[in-house]
Parts: structure tokens; sequence; C-alpha cells
């Protein structure tokens, strides 16, 4: 029997896709598993009808104003069902009652109720008692009642949500009401209580969370910890979804022993521009005595193409004072940075060219050497094919004014060109790269002291000469009954450029590069241009490898130096470590061994053969004893470092204690001086449906000299940053993240996993 439809039957449909909040980035959370239940027949009705199909046992009707079904009802539409023991249809009222054990049901949600009424002339529908369960995720609970006006909009008296399972559940939030309003696509809650184990931990009087894919308004999870620097910490951030194209996070950050700092982040997108505006304020910091001036941090990062051939690129930060980062912390720099961005570039790629315009300065923190800042840096660089053994034609040129706040140092403009051809020839079992090039470059300098080498006006030309080639040997190796494959891979490069006296230019963007194996075959010691080291030499470097019959690389050795054929006079003031040592460089070295899928390790070494001294050297040892269960050592040695030795040993562990919880531990000691560096300590427990997390934290402060700051209470910074973290995570809510990852909490800390880098307080 069929009857048109006398009511918007059940906007419940409309709850269907209730999940976690949604971000640009959001990931979907790990979830309990979600019961199903036997579809109902309302898929296979023909969605283009609008009538009601009801089948039952039994049926009493009055034409054109009551029909009552009874036995094992079924009601059916293009898009929900219900059953239920008992439906009555009033034509004349235009009501819907049904009675004893009603089950309803669309794509999106399960509900289970005792009543429900349905008034087309009210425009709503009201089911009591009832239980719901979510098709889309983990996420159910109960209500008293639920109501639906004419506008799609529910409300839920009396009722709870979780996406933990069991009498039990681990969490869950009950509320004295929510409300759902469809065309928003949100839900808001009153009168909310948290319940961990049917313990209530706190109360909220209202928040709001979508309950679809989109991005939308409301409180993100509050992050609680403590720390010797700030005291108790409590971070709450608030996402506003301004537009479909712009959003903020705005976190209120209160600090027991420093005061209320703000936070904000507004994110933009405009076509195929993007970028990011951090601002982060603190009016008065209570901690410090002697100064009552405002803290803050600003930082802008813009990318974006104005077509297919420009692109433009900003990254600009300034700060109040030398100490914020080490006292407040911040998301955009670790608190051991010295310097921070301040770079605006626009670039042009033409088919063979390309052109670029940055202006570009740090801002210094602390006792360090001043910077310069490049207002503008012009460069200009084109390529074309030659007609003759794929040689290729190469000119580049730049220009750049040097400027600096210091009215002790020099300043510069500086005119560079190369020119030259490059003959690129790659075989299968070879290569052979030469290239033939001139550099010329003119200084116009000022501001030069009277004592000082430096001259207004320096030109210097220098011709290039390099070849680089190698070979590519393999042979077959049988171990265990597997076959497995040995490379060696010999290369030689020769350079030569003359010997200039450079004494007469100053420094602006040049320092020593990194010393290691796959330095010794760059065709310059230093970056920058200021100074190009003679050179007459040749560079020798020899790699084997072991690859098993997966083609996985097993082992890799590599081994190389420079032999320099004169001796180079072109140093770095400021760099006595700069000049070559008689005539080779330290013998460079890598290793790389993959033992079995367990074991794992790697280093690197520059050994002075001359002085039988290492320059440098870095190693870690990897053991990963099961899935995601890993231990790690890791050593590294620098001789020299603006004059100081560093020596560094790091332990980092991550176990598993069972499915559920989780250990990582890290520990970094500084063997020079005897001293901890860091130490992290991290429990989390973790479940299908919520985490939580506890760690420590003590990590050593760095030294910002003071009389660079305009902040003096060095008597408030203590040698040591310690204090504990709690984090909750609940899948399934406003999550944009998984509680069972590791990898954040590796993150956490200053020294990080794979590499641990220099700190020296």
């Amino acid at each position: 029997m069929s009857f048109p439809q006398t009511t918007t039957l059940l906007f419940l449909g409309l709850f269907s896709t209730y999940s976690a909040f949604a971000s640009d980035d959001y990931n979907p959370v790990i979830q309990c598993p979600i019961p199903s239940f036997d579809k109902l027949s309302y898929q296979d009705i023909n969605t283009d009808s609008q009538a009601i199909t009801i089948t039952s046992k039994y049926t009493q009707i009055e034409k054109n104003q009551f029909a009552k079904f009874t036995g094992g009802v079924t009601l059916v539409t293009p898009t929900e069902a219900i059953i239920a023991d008992q439906i009555e249809l009033n034509r004349q009222n235009l009501l819907i009652n049904a009675e004893g054990n009603i089950h309803f049901q669309n794509t999106g949600i399960d509900v289970f109720a005792s009543q429900l009424n349905a008034s087309k002339a009210a425009g709503g529908t009201t089911l009591s008692d009832t239980s719901y369960q979510l098709t889309t995720n983990a996420g159910h609970g109960s209500a008293k009642t639920i109501s639906v006006n004419q506008e799609g909009v529910l409300t839920l008296v009396d009722s709870s949500f979780t996406t933990c399972f069991g009498e039990t559940p681990d969490w869950r939030i009950n509320a004295s009401e929510i409300t759902i309003n469809t065309a928003d696509k949100q839900l808001e809650a009153y009168n909310a209580k948290f319940e961990v184990f049917d313990i209530p931990v706190f109360y909220i009087p209202y928040f709001t969370m979508p309950i679809g894919d989109e991005r939308h308004s409301g409180i993100l999870y509050p992050n609680i910890k403590t720390s010797s620097n700030s005291g108790f910490e409590v971070s709450v951030p608030y996402y506003w979804n301004i537009a479909e194209n712009f959003d903020a996070t705005i976190t209120p950050r209160y600090m027991s022993e420093r005061g209320t700092q703000l936070n904000t982040e507004f994110r933009y997108l405009m076509g195929h521009q993007s970028g990011v505006i951090d601002v982060e304020y603190l009016n008065r910091d209570i901690k410090l005595t002697q100064n009552e001036d405002p803290r803050y941090l600003a930082r802008l990062q813009h990318v974006g193409t104005f077509s297919d051939r420009f692109r433009a690129y900003i990254d600009y930060t300034t700060i109040s004072d030398d100490n914020y980062l080490i006292d407040l912390d911040s998301e955009q720099y670790n608190s051991n940075d010295a310097y921070l961005y301040q770079i605006g570039e626009l670039s042009y790629f033409g088919d063979s060219w390309s052109a670029t315009v940055k202006l570009q300065d740090f801002e210094i923190l602390g006792n360090h050497t001043p910077s310069y800042q490049t207002e503008p840096h012009i460069e200009l660089s084109k390529s074309q094919a030659l007609p003759f053994a794929n040689a290729v034609f190469n000119i580049y040129s730049e220009m750049t004014r040097f400027i600096t706040e210091e009215t002790d140092l020099p300043t510069a403009e500086r005119y560079h060109v190369e020119a030259g051809i490059t003959l690129p020839i790659t075989r299968p079992a070879w290569f052979l790269n030469s290239e033939v090039k001139i550099l010329q470059t003119t200084y116009r300098q000022d501001n030069i002291a009277a004592t000082s080498l430096l001259e207004e006006k320096v030109s210097r030309t220098l011709p290039k000469v390099r070849i680089h080639g190698g070979m590519n040997f393999d042979k077959t190796l049988t171990f265990d009954d597997k076959n497995y494959t040995q490379t060696l891979e010999p290369q030689l490069q020769y350079l030569y450029i003359p010997n200039k006296d450079q004494n007469a230019i100053g420094l602006y963007d040049t320092t020593s590069l990194q010393d290691d194996f796959d330095g010794l075959f760059r065709d310059r010691r230093f970056s920058g241009l200021d100074r190009i080291a003679e050179a007459n030499q040749y560079s020798w470097g020899l790699t084997t490898r072991i690859l098993d019959p997966q083609s996985q690389e097993r082992l890799r050795l590599s081994l190389g130096r420079i032999v320099f054929i004169n001796t180079d006079d072109t140093l770095l003031s400021n760099d006595p470590d700069a000049n070559i040592e008689v005539s080779e460089s330290a013998l460079a070295t890598e290793v790389y061994a993959k033992i079995n899928d367990n074991w794992e390790f790697t280093g690197d070494i520059q050994y002075n053969t001359k002085s039988n001294k290492t320059n440098k050297s870095q190693s870690k040892i990897d053991y990963q004893f099961s899935k995601n269960q890993t231990i790690q050592l890791n050593h590294r040695y620098t001789r020299n470092v603006s004059g100081n030795r560093l020596e560094q040993l790091s332990l980092l562990s991550n176990v598993n204690i069972d499915p559920n919880w989780q250990i990582v531990g890290q520990v970094t000691q500084d063997l020079q001086n005897k001293r901890s560096l860091e130490s992290y300590l991290g429990v989390q427990y973790s479940s299908c449906c919520w985490g939580i997390r506890l760690s420590f934290h003590r990590a050593i402060n760095s030294t910002i000299d003071e009389t660079q700051s305009n902040l003096t209470d060095i008597d408030s910074r203590d040698e040591f940053d310690s204090g504990f973290k709690l984090k909750f995570v609940y899948n399934g809510v406003n999550s944009s993240q998984t509680s069972d990852s590791i990898s954040d909490m590796f993150n956490s800390s200053i020294f990080g996993y794979k590499r641990p880098y220099f700190l020296n307080n």
C-alpha cells in the first residue's frame, strides 16, 4: 500500500556526517570499529519517487482520515527507513506516530527509540528515549529526546556522545542540549561535561564543533604543561573559519610566571597566492623586573605565482628582544636560533633565461657578527644549447648592494658575471663533464677605515677550468646462495683557478663551506663571491656498494680527498681554519651499513692524516627490535667551531609496553664539558578512541649576550629549562591528529631524531 508523503519525515538523516574537526591538512584519525546493522530496504526504492511505502502484518484504514499499521511495520522513503511495532498516520491532522522498538536508518545514522511523533503542521519530528550510532565513524550515544524542526535543525536533550565502546566508555561527553544546524553543518553543545571512566574531569558551558568534513569555527584541544621558564601553562586555541579562503587560529596562552600571551595565525589563499601571518604578543612579562615593554614576534610567509613565469616569495620576521625565543618559545623558530629570516624575492622564468630580484636581511640575536642587508640583489642567467657535442653556453650575472646599520663597517656594490661552456657526456658506464668559464667581479666599496686594506674600487678577473669524470663497475657476488651486486665507482676531478690577491675586498656574504665527501667535488671552497680560492688541484674519490637481490643498498663505503698542486693563500680574515693544510685536504669517508632488517649504521669522518687528528665526525647506529620500536645511539664531534671543541652523545629509544602503552626517551650529553644538554621522557596511552601523553623535558638554555638585549634580567633565566606536559587526544571529536603517533614526541626535543646538531651554552 502506498500513500502520498505527508511530512518532512525525520530530518535525522542530516545527522549523518558527524566527524572530527577538519582543516586544510586534516588527516583521518584512528577510530574504533564501527558496528554495522542490516541494511533496510530503502536502498531498493526508486529514488525519483516521492511516496512513502509501508508494509505490515495488519492494517486498519479509514479512507483519507486514518491508517494504523501493526506487526513488523516498515516505513520506507527513497532515503530513509523506519521499523516499528506500530505506526499510525492521521491524514486530517497530518501526524505520524510510531511506537515500540523503533529503528530509524539512513546512509549516515541508525537511531533506536521507543516513540516517534511527526507533525507536518508543526513542521517537526520528535523521538523519545533514543540511542544512535553513526555509520560514518564510531560516534554513538543516547538522548532523552531528539527533535527536528522544519529547517532541519536537530535538538538532542539530555544527550551523550563518545567514540568508545563498553558499558563504561573511556571518555564521554554529556550535555543538557546539543543543537545541530544542518545548513551550517555545525554542532553546538550546552552545559557539557567531559567524563573519563564515568568521572567528570571538566565542564564547558558551551562549545561548537563541525558535523561534516568542512572547516568550521570552534575550540580546539587545550595544551597543558609546566616549565621552569614560564611556570604552569594552558593554551586554548580557537579556530575561526572566516571564509572559504581565509581562516585564523587565535590562542590565548596563560603562563603563571609571565602572564597571558595572545598568539594568532592568519592563513589566506587567493588564486595562486598563499601565505601565513603569525603574531605572538605579551603585553607585560611579569617575570622581568627591570623591563615592562611588550614582548612580541611577528612573521609573514608568502609564496605565489602571478603567471606561468612569475614567482614571489616572502619570509619576514621581527622580534621584540633577543631573549624572546629562549624565554617564551615559539613554533616559528627554535629557541637556539641565532638569526631570523627577512627575505623578499621576485623571480621570472623565461624559456632559456631567468631573473630574480631579492631583498635580504637577517635579524641577529645576541652577540653575533652583524650581517649585511642586500638591497637589492639581482640575478640574471641564461643557458643556450650549442650545435655540437651537447655543449651548453651558460651566463650568470648578479648585482648586489650591501648595506649595514653598523657605522664602523664598510658598504659595497658588487657586480659579477661568469660565462662559459659546459660539455656534459653521460654513458651508462661512465661520465665526463667539462667546463671552461671566465669570472669577472667588480666592487665599489665605501665607508672604509683609514687602516683598512680595502680599496674603493676593485676588479677581479679569473678563469676557471673544471673536468670531472667517473666510471661505474659492477660484479656479482654469491653469498648464502643469493646473488649480490658489488659496484666500484671511482671519480676524479681537476680544478684550476689562478691565484689572485683579494685582501682589498671585504667580506659581505662569504663563509667557508662544509667539508665532507660530497664537498670534494665542488668547484669552490667558499659560499658567496667575496673570496674565490686559488685552485690547481685534483680530487679523487672511490665508492663501493653492495646491493642485495632486491637491489636495496646493504653497504656503502666512500673515501676521497683533495690534493693541492699549489699552496693556496686565499683566506677568510675571520676564519683561520680556512687555510689549506700543507698539500692535501683531510681524508673524507662515509660509511653506510644495513646489516639486516634490524641493524643500521651510518657515519662520516674528516681525518687529517698529517696531524693525525679528526676534524669532524658523525656516526649513528639504529636497532629496530620490532615494528615501531627503535633504539638509536649517535655521536658527533667537531674539533673547531668558533674556537670550541664539541663532542656530543645522544641515546634515543621508543618502546611499546603493550599495544596501548608507549615510552619515548632521549638523553644528550656534552662530553667535552661533562654535562647534560637535554633529557626527555614521554609516556603515552592510546586506544582507538582516545589517548593521553605525559612527558618531562629538561634542556639547556642558550646564552644570549645581555649587552645586546633590551631585557637585562639575567638573574631570572636559569641554566636549564625543565617541565612537564600533559596532552589529551580524543579520536573522533574535534581532533586533527592520531593519538598513536610518536613522531611528534621525538620532534619535540631540540636535537631531533636523525641528526643531532651543535648546541653550546
